[in-house]
């Protein structure tokens, strides 16, 4: 059979198909379509001078976009109230802990039974080096913060489709994969395949960076040798006395590691919001609602469920009923912030153009799933020597995560024992909080065995789409409805505008949260100024 005639790649097709072995760039594509890769843009916080005296806002949700934008507002010289649907602040910057109860739709509650200091984070739980408005306001606000270990090259990878269904170290398939790209490139360049495209300087040098990169031996092969055992670990590890030289392991094949989808993984890390270093608040990701929460608490009124949303020339007036009592009130003001999520926004009646109704009800949100599992001890620590980061499996629960803290401590620790997206993540929402621990733990025992079962104390689980307050977990935009509506999502509709993740272009995050707080807000200071 003959190979159909390609035309050559130049010089800087062919680092561009190396930099695409790993997948990353077609990730990265897409993630950026759906508002996840956006480079950040943040210059410090807004400058509000000049307003005038008097003048009054309504903030509807006390998340972070709606805290930062009181904050602000407030610090202007605004008279501020914010109107909070639930008893505590935060929104999905939420915490579980020991002591807490939770009651999803459907009925179903969970009475959190974790040991103190322990908890789940059910939303966000890590944040990138370069969302800098967070920590801009982390430090600004007093909100300790440690590394969130994103990569470890000794967590499991887990394809039932490979390896026999088994469970491998991450850094064994993904040296695998670098090393079988590295010996093929190799190959087409000793074959002079390349020629007319690279110069014998360049072929020169690309072969000694393939060799140092894939692992390859002296014949630019990928084989059990002391060079890819550098890269993937060894059946025996260099040691001392008679038995001290180390035995290189043996790779695996490339179909196996092509059927495994390990790329999957390896690109995971190199898309911009995931590369290291991140971190993570110290004691749970609810310090940076509550840190907010101290900066405008007494401007929040909670149990406060807003039922219409309504506007004229002269202000804006807000119904919305006191969830314990049942009573209706309302509330007015000059100008409204409304930060409330989509998925809910979009059941209350609010007057605002058709425009911005239509775009209001054009973004659907994602069902993730989140589910904690405390053990009794650290097993993946003890015994399989796994220090925070994740393993990977194609099971329903999608990965499972280890703790980045108190590390080498002997008392129960709480995992993430899912985090579920797609198919996976509906399966588990149509399931009671018992059964979805019960899919976690028999999903988990797949990558550590029997401890899973044996050592697990106590679990929580959160389908976010079956959240009250969120119906979903983020906003999911891609190409068309970004095009079709978000500009008119964003813009200031009257005396109204909206904030939060869904109003920017790093969607999911609570930096798109609090870009877009301030975008907001600066927009409806200059539109006030000038009224």
């Amino acid at each position: 059979m003959t190979s159909p005639d390609f035309p050559t790649p130049t010089r800087r097709q062919l680092l561009t198909m190396i930099g695409r072995s790993a997948g990353a760039a077609g990730l990265y594509q897409a993630m950026t379509s759906l508002g996840h890769a956006a480079e950040t843009q943040f210059s410090g916080p807004p400058n509000l001078s000049g307003a005038k005296k008097g003048s009054s806002v309504i903030v509807l949700g006390a998340g972070l976009a709606g805290m930062l934008a009181a904050f602000e507002l407030r610090k202007a010289g605004y008279d501020v109230q914010i109107l909070e649907y639930q008893a505590r602040a935060g929104g999905r910057n939420w915490s579980l802990r020991g002591g807490d109860t939770y009651t999803e739709l459907g009925g179903a509650t969970q009475k959190i039974a974790f040991t103190p200091g322990n908890y789940l984070n059910p939303g966000p739980w890590r944040i990138p080096h370069h969302h800098r408005t967070l920590l801009h306001y982390c430090k600004t606000f007093g909100v300790a913060l440690e590394p969130f270990i994103q990569l470890n090259h000794n967590s499991f990878f887990h394809s039932g489709d490979a390896f026999g269904g088994k469970p491998v170290r991450y850094k064994e398939v993904a040296a695998d994969f670098d090393g079988h790209v590295a010996e093929l490139l190799a190959k087409s360049i000793n074959q002079k395949a390349l020629d007319a495209a690279v110069t014998k300087e360049d072929a020169e040098v690309l072969l000694e960076a393939l060799r140092t990169w894939g692992g390859l031996d002296h014949d630019f092969a990928y084989s059990s040798s002391l060079a890819s055992a550098n890269h993937r670990g060894y059946d025996r590890p260099g040691g001392g006395g008679i038995n001290g030289e180390p035995i290189p392991s043996k790779p695996f094949g490339l179909k196996d590691v092509l059927d495994s989808q390990a790329w999957r993984s390896m690109a995971f890390f190199m898309n911009y919001e995931m590369q290291t270093t991140m971190f993570q608040p110290v004691g749970g990701m609810d310090m940076i609602g509550k840190a907010f929460q101290k900066q405008v608490k007494e401007l929040i009124t909670h149990n406060a469920k807003v039922t219409k949303i309504a506007q004229d020339g002269a202000g804006v007036t807000i119904s919305y009923q006191d969830v314990g009592s049942g009573a209706m009130k309302e509330a007015k003001a000059d100008w409204c912030v409304c930060t409330i999520p989509l998925s809910v926004l979009s059941q209350v009646e609010t007057q605002v153009s058709p425009a911005m109704q239509a775009a209001i009800k054009a973004v659907p949100y994602g069902g993730m799933v989140k589910i904690g599992l405390e053990m009794r001890r650290r097993f993946w620590e003890e015994d399989d020597h796994i220090y925070g980061g994740h393993s990977f499996t194609s099971q329903d629960i999608g990965l499972v995560s280890y703790p980045n803290f108190d590390f080498f401590n002997d008392g129960p620790a709480v995992l993430l024992g899912a985090f579920a997206a797609g198919i996976g993540a509906t399966r588990l929402a149509g399931m009671t909080p018992e059964e979805r621990i019960e899919a976690a733990l028999a999903q988990g025992a797949v990558l550590h065995g029997e401890n899973y079962r044996k050592e697990y104390r106590s679990g929580a689980s959160v389908a976010w789409s079956r959240v009250p307050w969120t119906l979903g977990c983020c906003a999911r935009w891609n190409d068309d409805t970004r095009k079709k509506y978000y500009q008119t999502l964003v813009g200031l509709d009257g005396r109204i505008v909206l904030a939060g993740e869904h109003a920017s272009y790093v969607g999911c995050w609570m930096e798109g949260a609090l870009l877009s707080s301030i975008d907001a807000i600066t927009r409806l200071h200059k539109r006030a100024s000038e009224a």
